[in-house]
């Protein structure tokens, strides 16, 4: 099983860049596949972006391609989001996930663990 906690969000202007982290507990983190998601208020949870265990391969929601960037150090049991060129309409709370090693869901998911969240706004 492993733990997630993300941090970094925060309010920023239309425009700018945030950098959310999500620290995993456990030592199997490097097996696991890891995606964030975010949930506006009064909508449903999207997909934002996943990476494989090893980093080699990334997937993004079309309307995050080319502004978020996902990156991961498994030597330090860490994803991370680069968020770039924010748009009000980018204003949610961001979660990270994390899918069981041996999983074929890469990388929509369902994922099997998941963090608290953390809130990201942004003002026009």
């Amino acid at each position: 099983q492993v733990q997630l906690v993300e941090s970094g969000g925060g309010l920023v202007q239309a425009g700018g860049s945030l950098r959310l982290s999500c620290a995993a507990s456990g030592r199997t983190f490097s097996r696991y596949t890891m995606g964030w998601f975010r949930q506006a208020p009064g909508k449903e949870r999207e997909f934002v972006a996943a990476i494989t265990w090893n980093g080699g391969n990334t997937y993004y929601a079309d309307s995050m391609k080319g502004r978020f960037t996902i990156s991961r150090d498994n030597g330090k049991n860490t994803v991370y989001l680069q968020m770039d060129s924010l748009k009000p309409e980018d204003t949610a709370v961001y979660y990270c996930a994390a899918d069981r090693p041996g999983s074929s869901r890469y990388p929509l998911g369902p994922y099997d663990y998941w963090g608290q969240g953390t809130q990201v706004t942004v003002s026009s």
